[in-house]
């Protein structure tokens, strides 16, 4: 799987506040890749360099294959759908004639935006002005606009801040359906279930410094005690290692009917953020 995103020893200063240090790592073409954080620990930033908004002070980019100028050219805007907190839609517009007039700048056709309509499923709210509709329905319309031109490369910066917990439920599982067919997502969270749920890699990030970047379910084994909590049906309680004979353990126990309750001390994302920074996730 070739890499899609190479940031090599990027830095980034705004006068003299540094707001990314030394960073480095590559995005795999069709992941999803969370960067995660807390607010102000240079998410935003990262996203604003990757798409051509900021130029760092130091280190090399590649994102497609573009470098240096070429980074937030025509070419390149093409093939990336950004939804951040600057994204926009005409608020006087219902939802139909925004994703028409959107598709219309991209030169994309009325099926091209119908098909988006069904995917944010909002053909009941067709009719309604953006401005009347409530945040969660906005959020999805912006989302909608950011897939008309179908998107190589996705950017999400904190996509579901602030939603209900329906409407976060619905845009994760169109994020899994839009990674499914091809598209790689780049996702901005300080949500770390959100992280687990949806992210194949992620990279902790603090105060401008990569701290930790491998899959959920790597660091979360990397940081656990290694042991699997086991109550049999006399109550009896065992702590034991993860390895295979624990495995042929508990399926003797599952087999004799015999075990009344198993769990392993997997920390969350969350946790170990704390953990290697001190620090909680706001």
């Amino acid at each position: 799987m070739d890499n899609i995103i190479h940031m090599s020893d990027i830095s980034k200063k705004f006068g003299s506040k540094v707001a990314i240090e030394h960073i480095d790592f590559t995005v795999k073409r069709g992941e999803i890749f969370g960067f995660l954080g807390p607010s102000g620990a240079g998410k935003t930033t990262t996203i604003n360099m990757l798409t051509g908004n900021t130029v760092p002070s130091k280190g090399s980019l590649n994102v497609m294959g573009f470098t240096g100028s070429r980074i937030g050219n025509k070419a390149f805007l093409s093939k990336i759908g950004i939804l951040s907190d600057e994204s926009t839609a005409y608020q006087r517009l219902s939802v139909w004639d925004n994703l028409k007039m959107f598709a219309k700048l991209y030169n994309q056709s009325i099926k091209k935006a119908e098909e988006i309509l069904d995917f944010i499923n909002l053909n009941k709210e067709k009719k309604t002005l953006f401005k009347n509709l409530s945040k969660g329905m906005k959020q999805r319309v912006l989302l909608g606009r950011s897939l008309l031109h179908n998107p190589e490369l996705l950017f999400l910066d904190e996509p579901t801040a602030s939603l209900d917990p329906t409407t976060i439920e619905y845009i994760h599982k169109g994020l899994v359906q839009l990674n499914k067919q091809g598209t790689t997502i780049f996702l901005t969270t300080h949500n770390m279930n959100e992280a687990t749920k949806l992210c194949h890699r992620v990279a902790l990030l603090n105060e401008g410094r990569i701290q930790l970047l491998d899959t959920p379910e790597n660091l979360r084994y990397r940081f656990s005690n290694q042991q699997i909590k086991i109550i049999k049906c006399n109550n009896e309680i065992k702590y034991l290692p993860l390895t295979e004979e624990t495995g042929e353990y508990i399926k003797t126990l599952i087999h004799d009917n015999n075990l009344k309750y198993i769990s392993t001390d997997l920390p969350h994302l969350d946790e170990i953020f704390i953990k290697v920074t001190g620090k909680e996730l706001v």
